[in-house]
This record gives structure tokens, C-alpha cells and sequence, in this order.
């Protein structure tokens, strides 16, 4: 039996390294120069063939058999500028806000160990480096350009750090089943009105007062037109209009977001949103240019390799590995664009806690201020390469 929490005890040093080099030097969207070039050199060392897909995309393959199974880790930050007591911290305006560097360094650990033992893997094993995770496009994209192919991926999986929420440091999650995070979308509608003096409006169309008729209207569409057992948000997150206080404009902008589980719920609001706009717009006399923006579907989690998944972990972490649905959430508000991934092959994504408020990471992800605990370094390195040996056992 291959120790994995030993050897990747040992290598708990170098991923640190790793991580803060990343961290340091965070990179966004689709173009991570430095990022990818900094993983292709750790890979190459390790004796890897390193193969580009797609911009900034990085994979390899490891072991040989009939079955695949994917690992992933996505490596771009976020558009914040860092406000952390950090030695290592950013001072370029981007920031490793959700923890995007430790899945990065916990793969290449986990790429070591799988290394090492090649000849003791019962089928391949692919790693899969991903940009523009934030953005929405970098599994899609690496989907397009076939990674899923050569060698055919049979299942996959893929990891999250967590930090700020009341869970010590080291809890795995694992989901039973069926939608985890959110379907992302968003829209923008201009509306169109008639400019004027702010003392005549009967000489105006007023943007502004369609937009805030629909601001309140587009919250009726969950709570009126949304079977209730059913989850849905749309948010509202910006309203632009104007630039002097006694001038009626001539336009307004809003712009928000649509989360969604259920795929009909998703259909039905991203056609409900835009009818409602130009309806509204035309009660008032002006006119609405709605814009929706397809983001990513859900992640959806196959029950059965979650519950292979779970089992090779439980046996490596034992009551550490824990169905989230027991902890009280079910589900994730936020999205995720590994569900490109789901889509296409039975898959599994876990979460990894990495610091709770009483530990002392009091902030969660994408806050200027989160901090993780490098702790889970080698843990998360052994539970990647644990969930891919583990389902190649069972299924291999």
C-alpha cells in the first residue's frame, strides 16, 4: 500500500514554495505566462511530457490501462488588490483571493507521488493545469481543444480550498450528489428614454424610473414565477444613470447576475428577464435593450464516483471526509466552470477546508483579505492523487 500521507508529508516544503511563488505573482484570465511557465517547469523535472491546450492550459498523463480518470486544478487570480499582512503577498492589483495557487501546488504534489509510483496505477491518470476559471472560460476551452480525448477521460475530479467557514482546518467535503454549485449567467439592459431638464419632466421619457420599476419587478420572477421548492437569485449588482441632479438622462444601465440549479429554471428565467425588461420599458414609453450572458451550467456530481471518491479518501483521512449536506449545506451558492467538465463525464468536486474564523482566517474567498492555511498543502496533494488511484482501483 502506497503511503501517501508520508511522502507527501515530505514534500510539504516545496509545495509551500510554490505556492507563495504563485501567489506572489498572480495572473489573470486566459494569459498566465508566468504561471504556466513555472508548472511546465516543475513537470518537466518530474520526468513529464508536458502537453499545451489551449491558451495557458497545460496537461499530462500518467500510468497506462484502459480507464482515465482527470484530475484538475485551475491556476488564474482575481482582479483584487491584496490587503493581507502577508510576506509573499501581491502587489500587482491581482490576488490568489480564491485559493487557485493552492490547487496549483497541490497538483504538481500530487503529480510527484503519481509519478513515483507509476507502475502501481491501474489505468492513466490525467492532469489537467486550467486558466480562466474566474472568467468563466478555461474548462470550456480546454474542452474545445480535447481534453477529454487522447487518452478518453472516463470520470473526473477536482478540489477547492475553503477558508472562513466554521470547520477546523483539514475537513474534506464530498457531495452525495446531483447540482453543487450554481448555473452562472448575467445580463445587461440599457434603457432608452428621452433626455431633458429635470423641471419638465412631461417633456422626458425617464430612464431612470423604468429601471427602477424593474429593478423590483425582476425579484418577482423568483418569488412569483419560480416553483418554490426550486432555488433561484437574481441579483442587481449595478444601476447607472446620469451625471447631474437636475437633468433627466437619456439612458440607464443595469447590470446582474442569475444563479440557478434546476436547467428548465435556467431556461425559463434567462427568457423571462429580457420579455420583462422590454415590457416594462414599453409601459413607460421607452425601450429596453436587454443583453443576457451565458455563463457556466452547474456542477453536477455523480453519485457513483462520488462514492468511490469517498471511500478511497474516508480510508486515507477517515472522519475527516465529511457529506457537506450533514454540515448543513447542501449545495454551493458561488459557481464553478468545471461544470463544463460534469457535462461532458461523470465527475465529483470537493472542497478542502484550509482555515476557520477560529483559527484565525476569518475571511472567505475572493476577499482582499483572505488568507488560507498552508497546512493542507500535502494533504491536498495526497488527496488528489488518493481520488484518481482510488477510482482506477475500483473501476480499473
Amino acid at each position: 500500500m502506497i503511503d501517501l500521507i508520508t511522502e507527501s508529508k515530505a514534500l510539504q516544503d516545496e509545495l509551500i514554495a510554490i505556492r507563495r511563488q504563485i501567489h506572489k505573482n498572480p495572473e489573470l484570465g486566459m494569459k498566465l505566462p508566468a504561471t504556466t511557465a513555472l508548472v511546465r517547469e516543475k513537470l518537466t523535472a518530474m520526468g513529464y511530457q508536458v502537453k499545451d491546450v489551449g491558451p495557458s492550459g497545460l496537461s499530462v498523463t500518467v500510468g497506462k490501462g484502459d480507464k482515465c480518470f482527470l484530475l484538475r486544478a485551475d491556476m488564474d487570480a482575481l482582479p483584487v488588490t491584496e490587503d493581507t499582512d502577508l510576506d509573499f503577498k501581491s502587489t500587482n492589483g491581482a490576488m490568489h483571493a480564491c485559493g487557485h495557487d493552492l490547487h496549483t501546488a497541490m497538483l504538481l504534489g500530487a503529480a510527484k507521488l503519481l509519478k513515483a509510483h507509476e507502475a502501481e496505477i491501474k489505468g492513466v491518470v490525467k492532469l489537467m493545469f486550467q486558466p480562466g476559471e474566474e472568467t468563466l472560460e478555461g474548462a470550456k476551452s480546454m474542452v474545445a481543444e480535447g481534453i477529454l480525448e487522447n487518452p478518453r477521460v472516463d470520470a473526473a475530479a477536482m478540489f477547492h480550498v475553503a477558508a472562513g467557514f466554521p470547520m477546523p482546518t483539514g475537513i474534506i467535503l464530498v457531495p452525495g450528489g446531483g447540482a453543487f454549485s450554481s448555473a452562472s449567467d448575467s445580463f445587461e439592459i440599457t434603457i432608452r428614454g428621452k433626455g431633458g431638464h429635470g423641471a419638465m419632466p412631461d417633456q422626458c421619457v425617464d430612464p431612470l424610473l423604468v429601471a427602477s420599476h424593474l429593478y423590483q419587478a425582476l425579484q418577482t420572477i423568483v418569488s412569483r414565477e419560480v416553483v418554490p421548492a426550486e432555488t433561484a437569485i437574481i441579483t442587481v449588482g449595478m444601476l447607472h444613470a446620469g451625471e447631474a441632479n437636475n437633468v433627466i438622462p437619456e439612458t440607464a444601465l443595469l447590470k446582474g447576475t442569475i444563479r440557478t440549479y434546476n436547467n428548465d429554471v435556467r431556461k425559463f428565467i434567462l427568457e423571462r428577464v429580457p420579455a420583462l425588461a422590454r415590457s416594462i420599458a414599453e409601459s413607460f414609453r421607452a425601450k429596453a435593450e436587454p443583453l443576457i450572458i451565458e455563463g457556466c451550467p452547474s456542477v453536477i456530481i455523480d453519485p457513483k464516483v462520488a462514492a468511490d471518491v469517498r471511500a478511497s479518501l474516508a480510508d486515507l483521512f477517515g472522519a475527516t471526509v465529511v457529506d457537506p449536506a450533514k454540515l448543513g449545506f447542501a449545495r454551493l451558492g458561488g459557481s464553478e466552470d468545471f461544470s463544463f467538465i460534469t457535462q461532458k463525464v461523470p465527475s465529483v468536486m470537493m472542497m478542502l477546508n484550509a482555515g476557520s474564523p477560529e483559527e484565525g482566517y476569518a475571511y472567505s474567498m475572493h476577499h482582499p483579505r483572505a488568507k488560507y492555511n498552508e497546512a493542507v498543502l500535502s494533504q491536498g496533494a495526497a488527496a488528489y492523487a488518493a481520488t484518481a488511484l482510488g477510482w482506477l482501483e475500483k473501476n480499473g
